[in-house]
């Protein structure tokens, strides 16, 4: 024999040889039991021992009093639902737009132009251009139309104060 064949005594006729590679596909036959065409039961002893119980067959409640208990059932389980989970408060989707600035009985009125503006050449007005005098470290207004030029006067350093004195006169 081969290494890697073992003789396997299935039938009377006698050892036949099967690879190691089909014992570990198939399995050894006739391990177990002896009669190869035996069918396998269905029930187990878990299955035996403990089977469900079976229901009679025929109506042990009557309709009415059947009917009557789910309703009582449904109620119980509506009121319980109901204090567990209160309904939610009405929410309020208006946006800060629509709260303050759409009032009824509001009606808006547009101004007359007096002159016309180019925003090419003008100044933007804001609150920092209107409020500039107030602003500390900027630098001293030379034209009002535009307050926020560049200036190097605020980080001159100081030397003789009659020279800084009289540069700011002429």
């Amino acid at each position: 024999m081969a290494d890697d064949t073992v003789a396997v005594s299935q039938n009377k006729d006698g050892p036949e040889e099967q690879t190691r590679e089909q014992i570990l596909r198939n399995g050894h036959k006739g391990l177990i039991t002896i009669n190869t065409g035996a069918k396998m039961e269905h029930v187990t002893t878990l299955r035996a021992a403990f089977a469900p119980p079976k229901h009679p067959g025929v109506r042990l409640q009557g309709m009415r009093s059947e009917l009557l208990e789910r309703r009582i059932a449904q109620i119980a389980r509506d009121k319980i639902h109901a204090e567990r989970n209160p309904p939610l408060p009405q929410a309020d989707f208006a946006s800060v737009t629509q709260r303050d600035f759409r009032v009824e009985g509001f009606v808006p009125q547009t101004t007359k132009n007096n002159r016309i503006h180019d925003y090419t050449t003008e100044q933007a007005i804001s609150y920092w251009s209107e409020n500039y005098q107030r602003i500390q470290g900027v630098s001293p207004v030379e034209c009002p139309n535009t307050p926020f030029r560049k200036s190097a006067q605020f980080s001159t350093p100081l030397g003789d104060p009659r020279k800084n004195v009289d540069s700011l006169i002429e």
